[in-house]
């Protein structure tokens, strides 16, 4: 396996793997270095200094490649081949907080539930390429500033979606799409978002759910490395600019078995199944718990308001994008059914969040959990008790943790999340992220209270 390592003619090997937040770690070696031991006994590293993995007593941590995995980095100047990790306690098990276990994890319970073999997903994630980015967060000091020649040339809420040279990111775009291509990644389309200030949205074809959390971490790499090429800042944060749309990763879904679609009924509501429908009641009872992990930022709820195109009602219907579950329409071809779920955002691990939102709908199937009367309405004009009646996503990441904490049994089973993994995850995020933010002055605070 080593000599076809070396086959690629690089002259670097760079081991990769995902943090508990989800950002790509990693460290290189000389591919002269390489030997067969790797595969079988793991490469060492610190632990207890990757977020949300170990304590400092318990430091000790081994990566095994995969080398199904391997792609020559273009990124980089000196000849580079990289690879895919997962991660091992030093008995060479898999460890329990490894976000990329995990995903392989729920993959097995699935086969195992005998429910479906296997799960295609196909997140639309979106993302804004800005001209630069500062930013400060000190004791006498905090500030943000953006910019974009798209201020000029596009307003609020009016991205969907011009030519040039209204559009100024085309180029960007189509070299990120060539780039993808070269790796593997299927694109089906790119195109504007909504937002001004380069608001860009990449869609990706269907995948299994390893396969395709290791695409969308490889689709941020690709991104943010030719934005900065060409001297800009790719920011993937859901909500950066007040007033205007932040940006979601609406994730399509569906299961299979033995090679038919299970959310396929021609004769149901929009065409999808009994089974589809129970997957999205099981999403929509732990939703609350579920936006702890796909919607997993301080900033996610200043996306996840009304009025802003935010998917925030837990209803689902055909073709209407104001509810939480979309039943996209466009096609009658039975292998297309799927359910769009849309209150995610990019800033989620895609290894927890595509395992937790699985989990989620076989309970859902399992249970028959019924999501009540789809509703073929604009939900953001509601009113009265027509709209009183209809749940929404919790408003902050507190209120999701909370729910996490007391909801999580579904994530349990097959052992694919543990308490260690959930707990260590939410302590995480109040400690390192809710009480950062909880405790800082606001620049907007200085803005409202200056004066009293």
């Amino acid at each position: 396996m080593i000599n076809l390592l070396k086959s690629y003619k690089a002259e670097e090997a760079d081991f990769k793997f995902t943090d508990v937040i989800g950002t790509w770690q990693h460290f290189s070696m000389p591919i002269s270095a390489l030997d067969d031991k790797i595969l079988t006994e793991g490469i060492g590293f610190d632990g207890s200094s990757i977020k949300g993995f170990k304590s400092i007593e318990e430091s000790d941590t081994l990566l095994i490649p995969d080398l199904s995995t391997a792609f020559i980095d273009k990124f980089c100047s000196i000849p580079t081949l990289s690879i895919i990790c997962d991660v091992y306690d030093t008995d060479l098990t898999p460890y329990s907080r490894d976000p990329r276990g995990i995903a392989k994890r729920a993959e097995k319970y699935l086969k195992d539930s005998g429910i479906a073999d296997v799960s295609y997903w196909g997140p639309e994630a979106e993302f804004f390429i800005l001209d630069s980015l500062e930013f400060s967060s000190h004791p006498t000091e905090s500030y943000f500033k953006i910019c974009s020649d798209e201020f000029k040339t596009i307003r609020n809420k009016e991205g969907y979606f011009p030519v040039s040279p209204s559009d100024t990111q085309q180029d960007i775009r189509a070299e990120m799409v060539k780039e993808m291509k070269n790796l593997g990644i299927e694109v089906e389309r790119h195109h504007h978002e909504v937002a001004t200030a380069g608001q860009a949205e990449i869609d990706i074809k269907y995948n299994s759910l390893v396969k395709q959390a290791d695409n969308m971490m490889l689709y941020k790499y690709i991104v943010k490395n030719t934005a900065k090429k060409h001297g800009k800042v790719a920011v993937f944060m859901p909500k950066p600019l007040f007033g205007d749309n932040g940006s979601g990763m609406h994730v399509h879904q569906s299961l299979w078995k033995e090679g038919k679609n299970l959310f396929h009924d021609e004769s149901g509501y929009g065409g999808i199944s009994k089974e589809a429908i129970w997957y999205i009641g099981g999403l929509f009872k732990h939703a609350d718990a579920l936006m702890a992990i796909c919607a997993p930022t301080t900033n996610s709820y200043k996306r996840l308001v009304p009025g802003y195109e935010a998917p925030v009602n837990l209803v689902y219907s055909k073709s209407n994008r104001s509810a939480a579950v979309r039943i996209p329409m466009y096609s009658k071809d039975p292998k297309t059914k799927r359910i769009e779920f849309r209150p995610p955002d990019p800033s989620c691990n895609p290894y927890l969040a595509f395992a937790a939102l699985l989990m989620a709908g076989l309970d859902g199937i399992e249970n028959k959990i019924e999501p009540g009367e789809a509703v073929d309405k604009d939900i953001f004009e509601l009113e009265g008790e027509e709209k009183s009646k209809i749940k929404s996503v919790p408003g902050s990441l507190e209120e999701s943790l909370k729910a996490l904490e007391e909801d999580h049994g579904f994530l349990l089973k097959g052992n694919v999340f543990n308490e260690d993994s959930i707990k260590s995850y939410i302590n995480y995020k109040r400690k390192k992220e809710i009480d950062y933010v909880r405790m800082r002055p606001n620049p907007a605070e200085f803005y409202l209270y200056n004066d009293v």
